[in-house]
């Protein structure tokens, strides 16, 4: 009788090893999980948008594997170094490359 009282303690036990670790797979952070590049993209426009001195400017956003491309123009090469640095803040953006010209 002993040994089913320990067979079902430790059977219990690994269900519930089990069941956190599949759990515990779900909820890794975002940084281990790639990004779809249509999310990225949709967060580097917000990003932009977000900028009040990138107000105005035409800026175009594609994302391919994580690298971004900005392109389009804006008005100072502060806002080219600007666009490029808000980009590199987005989750899933690997490297930026920056397109931009000035108006």
């Amino acid at each position: 009788m002993k040994t089913s009282a320990s067979t079902a303690v430790l059977l219990a036990s690994l269900m519930l090893a089990t069941a956190t670790g599949c759990a515990g797979n779900a909820a890794r952070p975002t940084a281990e999980r790639p990004v779809a590049d249509d999310a990225v993209s949709s967060g580097v426009r917000k990003a932009i948008a977000g900028e009040a001195v990138l107000k105005g400017s035409e800026i175009q956003v594609d994302t391919n594997n994580g690298v971004v491309q900005l392109s389009g123009y804006v008005s100072s090469a502060d806002d080219v170094a600007t666009a490029a640095a808000v980009a590199r803040t987005v989750t899933g953006v690997k490297s930026v490359r920056n397109d931009l010209r000035l108006k």
